[in-house]
């Protein structure tokens, strides 16, 4: 994907949203980061996902899913997860596409600084 092209979060152009962070830039907010986890879940980033879960609660492995297609993200909520919180959640809608059909991942995702940095958690999934 290159920098003019728009970001699959919907934030911008990828160069100056995402892009930045999938080439190792710390997220400023857990909004950013969880922008930014989206857009590699559409991209097909897996080892980018894998660095921003936190240890207690990463998977071995992550198998990124092909055969779906990412094609909107909606911010519902956030709560905390500013530049100076230590911790914070977002709540997201995910619009995907599948040979199964189209669906919506409603999550309400929290996230925590680890090593100065924002990482995820875990997430309830709603709906």
């Amino acid at each position: 994907m290159g920098a003019d092209d728009r970001c699959p979060c919907g934030g911008g152009r990828y160069g100056a949203c995402c892009g930045p962070l999938h080439a190792g830039a710390p997220a400023v907010t857990a909004e950013a980061l969880m922008r930014s986890r989206y857009s590699a879940f559409a991209l097909g980033l897996g080892p980018y996902l894998l660095a921003t879960w936190a240890a207690a609660t990463r998977p071995r492995e992550l198998e990124v899913d092909d055969g779906l297609e990412w094609r909107r993200l909606q911010i519902v909520d956030t709560a905390r997860g500013g530049p100076d919180d230590g911790e914070g959640v977002v709540e997201f809608r995910a619009a995907h596409r599948s040979a199964a059909g189209a669906g919506v991942l409603h999550e309400r995702s929290r996230f925590a600084r680890e090593a100065g940095r924002w990482v995820y958690l875990d997430g309830d999934l709603l709906d």
